[in-house]
This record gives C-alpha cells, sequence and structure tokens, in this order.
C-alpha cells in the first residue's frame, strides 16, 4: 500500500493507519506462519508496491525499507541460508507500454531485486523465471528481445531435470476468466480485454490480464514445465495447459495481503524432489505443492467492533449497569463467607442482647435466674413523624392561603403535583448522569488495561527480530 492504492492524501493519518495495518498482517503471517517450516528457499512472485513504477526514488526507497521490514529480508540476508528470489510485477516496472519509455525504472528494480529473467535449480527441479510484462510488447524493443532471448536459450538447453515455470501474469485461458471475485466483474472483464489488447503508437501493451495465446503457447513449446506458478490476480486458482509435448498445472497464487480485494490471503509451500529422472521425463511427484490460508483479518476487526458495541451495551443498558465489582464478586465469595459464619453468628448475638432487657426470678429454694424479655418499642418515633406531617401540612396550607388566596384543597394538591414533578425530573436527570459517568469510569478501567496489552502486542510484534 502507498500513496496509489487508495483515494487518500499523501502522507495523511489515514493513510498511515491503512499502511501500517496492513504491514502488520503479512510481517505476522510471514512470522508466525511461513518461517516456522525452515525454507531452503522463497520465492516473490512479483507485485512488492502498490505503485512501484509511479514512485519517486525517494518514495520508492521508503516503501523498499517497509518491504524488507515486513519480511525480515534483513535478517534473513544477515542470519540465515535461506535463498531468496523476486520475479517483477507489473506493479513493480509496469508493462512494455511505459517501461520501454522509462528504462530507469527497470535498472532501479534490478539494482535491488536482481535480474528480471533467471534460472535456478532447486533440488533436481529447474526453476525458470521470466519477465511477463514484455512478453507481448514490440519485438524489436531490447527488453521483448532480451526476455525471448533468454527462454530460446534455455529451450536449448539438454537437460533430463524437470522444469518448473515462474512469471507474474498468468498464461492464456480459452474462457479468460479470472481467479477471484476481485475481476470476475463482467463489465470488468470487458474492460480489461479491451485494454489487454489495445496497442498504442509503438505497439506496446498497457495492460493485460493474461499473456497472449500466441506467446503462450511458444513459451510451453519452449520450456516444457511440468508446473506454473503465477499472481498477478491476488486470487487463488489451478488451472491445466495442454500443448505439443505434454500438461503443465498452472497454479496462480494469491496475495499474502488482507486489503488487496482477496478475504482469504494466502501462500504455498512447495517441495521440490532430489532424484534425477532417467528417461527425462517430468513425473507428477516432482514437485509437491501444499496451499496454505491466512486467517481473514476483516472478520478478525468485524468481531473486535462486535465485541465493543456488546461492551457499551452492557454498561449502558445492564439493569446492574453500576458496575461494581464487589457486586459482581459477591457470588464468588459464598465459601469465604462460609469460613467467616461463626464469627457473624457472636455478632447477632451481641445485636440482641442490646434489643433485650433481663429481669431477675427468685425459685422457690432461693435460686436466682434472669429472664430475657424483649423490649417495648416506643411509638414516639411513629408519633413525631405523624405530627411532622401534619404539622408540614398545616404550614403548607398556610403558606398556599396566604400567598394564593384559593381553595385550600385545590392550592395544596397543584402545589404537590408541581414539586413531586419537579423532583422526578431532577431524579431521572441525576440518575442519567450517574449512569453515565459509570458506564465512562467502567469504560476507562477497560481500556486501562486493554490499550497498554493491546500496544505490547503489535510492537511485539513489529520490531525487528
Amino acid at each position: 500500500m502507498d500513496r496509489t492504492s487508495l483515494h487518500i492524501a499523501p502522507k495523511s493519518l489515514a493513510l498511515e493507519v491503512v499502511q501500517f495495518y496492513t504491514d502488520l498482517y503479512m510481517r505476522r503471517a510471514f512470522l508466525s506462519s511461513v518461517l516456522p517450516f525452515n525454507p531452503d528457499i522463497i520465492l516473490f512472485l512479483g507485485d512488492y508496491f502498490d505503485g512501484g513504477d509511479r514512485l519517486s526514488d525517494d518514495e520508492w526507497q521508503e516503501s523498499l525499507g517497509r518491504f524488507r521490514h515486513i519480511f525480515n529480508l534483513n535478517m534473513i540476508q544477515k542470519n540465515s541460508n535461506i535463498k531468496v528470489y523476486y520475479l517483477s510485477g507489473n506493479h513493480d516496472i509496469g508493462y512494455s507500454a511505459f517501461n520501454s519509455r522509462k528504462p530507469e525504472i527497470i535498472k532501479r528494480h534490478e539494482r535491488e531485486f536482481g535480474a528480471r529473467n533467471f534460472k535456478v535449480r532447486i533440488g533436481e527441479v529447474d526453476f525458470i523465471a521470466i519477465d511477463a510484462q514484455t512478453l507481448d510488447g514490440h519485438q524489436r524493443g531490447d527488453l521483448t528481445s532480451s526476455t525471448w532471448g533468454f527462454i530460446k536459450n534455455t529451450s536449448k538447453e539438454i537437460s533430463s531435470t524437470p522444469r518448473v515455470l515462474l512469471t507474474h501474469i498468468p498464461l492464456y485461458r480459452p474462457d479468460w476468466t479470472p481467479c477471484g471475485s476481485h475481476r470476475s466483474s463482467p463489465i470488468i472483464n470487458q474492460v480489461n480485454m479491451l485494454r489487454s489488447y489495445h496497442v498504442d503508437y509503438a505497439l506496446f501493451f498497457r495492460y493485460q490480464n493474461y499473456v497472449t495465446k500466441t506467446s503462450t503457447n511458444v513459451l510451453l513449446d519452449l520450456i516444457k514445465p511440468a508446473l506454473v506458478l503465477s499472481g498477478h490476480d491476488h486470487d487463488q486458482c489451478t488451472v491445466t495447459h495442454t500443448y505439443n509435448q505434454g500438461r503443465a498445472t498452472e497454479h496462480t497464487l494469491g496475495t499474502v495481503s488482507w486489503q488487496q480485494g482477496n478475504l482469504y490471503p494466502s501462500f504455498m509451500l512447495l517441495s521440490a524432489k532430489n532424484s534425477t529422472v532417467s528417461d527425462g521425463k517430468a513425473r507428477d511427484d516432482d514437485v509437491y505443492t501444499d496451499l496454505c490460508f491466512l486467517p481473514m483479518q476483516t472478520h478478525i476487526y468485524i468481531w473486535y467492533l462486535s465485541l465493543f458495541a456488546m461492551t457499551l451495551v452492557i454498561i449502558l443498558l445492564w439493569p446492574a449497569n453500576e458496575v461494581r465489582i464487589s457486586r459482581k464478586l459477591g457470588n464468588l465469595m459464598v465459601p469465604i463467607r462460609s469460613v467467616f459464619k461463626s464469627l457473624s453468628n457472636v455478632v447477632k448475638e451481641k445485636n440482641e442482647d442490646e434489643n433485650c432487657e433481663y429481669e431477675e426470678m427468685w425459685d422457690a429454694e432461693g435460686s436466682m435466674h434472669l429472664i430475657k424479655k424483649t423490649k417495648k418499642v416506643s411509638s414516639t418515633t411513629v408519633l413525631n413523624e405523624g405530627s411532622s406531617v401534619e404539622r408540614g401540612n398545616v404550614v403548607m396550607r398556610s403558606k398556599a392561603r396566604k400567598q394564593t388566596g384559593l381553595d385550600v384543597d385545590g392550592s395544596s394538591e397543584d402545589v404537590s403535583i408541581h414539586i413531586g414533578s419537579a423532583r422526578a425530573q431532577k431524579s431521572k436527570a441525576r440518575m442519567m448522569v450517574r449512569r453515565l459517568l459509570r458506564a465512562l469510569r467502567a469504560l476507562m478501567v477497560i481500556a486501562a488495561f486493554n490499550v497498554p496489552l493491546y500496544v505490547l502486542l503489535v510492537f511485539k510484534d513489529w520490531i525487528d527480530k
């Protein structure tokens, strides 16, 4: 992701957040899913930057630093025996209509990632990587002629080892059906097919979803691959190609990012055989492949938002929204209460003594006994309450009579209703304020625990290992 990815202002906070979480997902996936397999080789199939062919040198270097950090390439190159190979993608160097007029883009890419066309042997399997963006360019162009020259020279080499063809752009398919929903809209397909075959004044392609049919047939006949690996579509699928001397299975690999139109990011494990082939024919078990899917990040964030909404609802609307920990833990303290039950009984006996009085009684033998009797409840308090109420009514009526001169009964009813409604409104307002304050306090407690923990986990995954 960079300034060319979305309609967001460069250097804005929104773009920085999007870039950070995109990079963080890929870094977590690489460190926790790819590296634990202890691979001998890592193959990148292109499109490392979104606007690599449109970025300035400073912007390109900044994106390169992010790319190397995401996949821990500095550590791998210094402290590991893992070998890394890179293909060029259309978002890295552009198509033939662009890179033929700006050769500096090609030079910048090759300085960092190596040659665009190369061959490497892994075990007893030859991996042949080509720059698919230049295959269908003008035959007299330097980039196109160099790519086809490499392919022809490779085809002349006599070898009994099976071959795997690496290309960023997928090979031609009769139905022109993309792998996933990202490009499968009928309107998008029609537009892309028109753009595929639209040529400018120099007869260079500006855009293409697949290598043309002619180039595909020639490429398969010359290379004779047993397996083809491609990218570009952001989604994953498998097709079979038939050529003059055999068949080749093509795996189009999905993106490892979660913001490129694919809800199911993935990577592929590949195992190459170490045994040689005596008859010069490729076997089905020469190369093993296994597609591995990564977590669906969008579903994870949706779950986060759902939990946050549930938290707000519980805090604001739950009958026990006071969020008092003592009440919540009350049910858990039953065993503790049983331990101190004996102490509470002693306290109860003392309290009972305060409400009782003792009377001395002598029996016929002259022995004295204490008999407990309950104290008589005084009605003074009740009478005082009643008198206060009566006095209150009298005062209220007298005041009402002096102020308004109305009937005593009617004025008292109006005043009492007005006072009661005012008190009810104030009590409701106070209750809402208390509820909001308690909800805010609960959120602060939750945030005080979760935010530092979240920051620690984020930077744990983000810092260099």
